[in-house]
């Protein structure tokens, strides 16, 4: 969707409700990639382990090997488990408008604020981040915000600048690997709702704190959503805190930089939160942090729960959970894992980006489209619908890009 020229992200968000951002940011120390690559990244080795399957194929059910333990990523849930998205839910009357009203605002920016500081400079939006405006993206920032359009435009500018100042999209493979070497974090597997999942292993802290411990959970989050399957939108976290002594414990100022990630601007997308295993001074550390959890967040936390009734047993890493362990033999090694994880991204946001360019490069894209879902794109959608009416979208409002824009939000939803 073509962006108006005469317009700004300021002048759009003052059209809905005049609000500054107030996200709270840590400087990068990442090497500085071009951010619409998808995604920066200089890792080349590759790992001895079977090509993922090609998503136009038939896929068999995942096996694990028979000849030893698994070393590298999982890239399909299991046949049973089926996607549950809170966006595939039909939206009220109501619902539709405000979301056309926030994909109208959207759809014509053209700068935003380079940092999450008040009275910031402009820069120009990226393709990168026009791509992350998908219709999903609006809906998850709309139902974070309780369906308040000015609150929803607000949080969505804020966590573009977050992004922009924090270098979340500059982070590569290769800066980020010293701190995964003995495997504290791992992408692997997915949970009986399709939802891929991210094991963090405290006791496996290797390095000193530092920024860069933050930005490898970003990262990971980051390399977690690029694992979801169509129609799939949340991620399942599962922390496993045996062996972990005193020391591995985050201080409360990381705990609330990570509660900024997950719940200022990853919305929606923690679908469940599995902790095990908990040592007296962690579950102190938890009533510490408390009162930084919002409810919803809260909610979808469950302690010490038998992890076999979340995640097929095929999957579930048979070293976590206490005595209700998985089936699945695991060994981490970065030298297999690594590359591996990092193929396998590269893959799936180079077709992903390959869709949007096909698709017409449209904010308010779909994600199932973009994943590749059965779902259509959005340029075919309002073809169809041009075709079966014989009225042509934005048809008689030329000139007035929010009204057709408008139109196109009540169309795709």
């Amino acid at each position: 969707m073509a962006a108006a020229t005469q317009s700004t992200a300021n002048g759009s968000l003052e059209h809905s409700a005049t609000a500054d951002s107030s996200a709270s940011s840590f400087k990068s120390t990442a090497s500085q990639a071009d951010p619409s690559a998808t995604p920066a990244s200089s890792s080349q080795t590759t790992a001895t382990t079977a090509a993922p399957p090609e998503e136009e194929e038939e896929e068999a059910e995942w096996q694990a090997p028979k000849n030893g333990p698994l070393k590298t990523p999982i890239y399909t849930p299991m046949k049973s488990a089926k996607p549950h998205s809170l966006s595939a839910q039909s939206l009220t009357p109501e619902q539709e408008t405000k979301f056309a009203t926030v994909l109208a605002s959207v759809s014509q920016w053209q700068t935003l604020p380079a940092t999450s500081l008040k009275g910031a400079a402009q820069a120009p939006l990226q393709d990168h981040e026009r791509m992350w405006l998908t219709q999903e993206c609006l809906l998850r920032y709309l139902r974070a915000t309780k369906w308040h359009t000015p609150n929803a435009l607000k949080r969505l500018q804020s966590t573009i600048s977050w992004r922009r100042e924090y270098g979340a999209d500059t982070f590569t493979a290769d800066y980020i690997s010293p701190e995964n070497e003995t495997g504290k974090q791992l992408v692997l597997g997915y949970d009986a709702e399709a939802r891929p999942c991210l094991y963090l292993n405290p006791a496996k802290q290797n390095t000193k704190m530092s920024d860069r411990q933050i930005h490898h959970l970003c990262y990971m989050l980051d390399r977690t959503i690029d694992m979801m399957p169509p129609g799939q939108e949340s991620a399942c976290l599962l922390i496993n805190f045996r062996g972990a002594g005193n020391g591995h414990v985050p201080t409360v100022g990381q705990a609330r930089a990570v509660l900024n990630i997950l719940q200022n601007h990853s919305p929606e997308r923690l679908g469940k939160a599995l902790i095990s295993e908990l040592p007296w001074y962690v579950s102190t550390f938890f009533k510490l942090i408390s009162p930084f959890i919002d409810p919803v967040t809260r909610e979808k936390m469950k302690f010490n729960e038998d992890l076999r009734k979340y995640i097929p047993t095929q999957q579930l890493w048979s070293q976590y959970g206490g005595g209700t362990n998985g089936e699945l033999n695991f060994e981490y090694d970065h030298d297999s894992y690594w590359p591996a994880l990092e193929k396998e991204v590269q893959r799936r946001r180079t077709a992903f980006r390959e869709r949007w360019e096909k698709g017409g490069k449209r904010i308010g894209e779909y994600e199932e489209y973009l994943r590749g879902g059965k779902q259509d794109s959005l340029a075919e959608v309002i073809r169809k619908a041009e075709e079966a009416t014989g009225h042509k979208v934005g048809e008689g409002m030329e000139g007035d890009d929010d009204l057709v824009a408008a139109e196109v939000g009540k169309l795709s939803v």
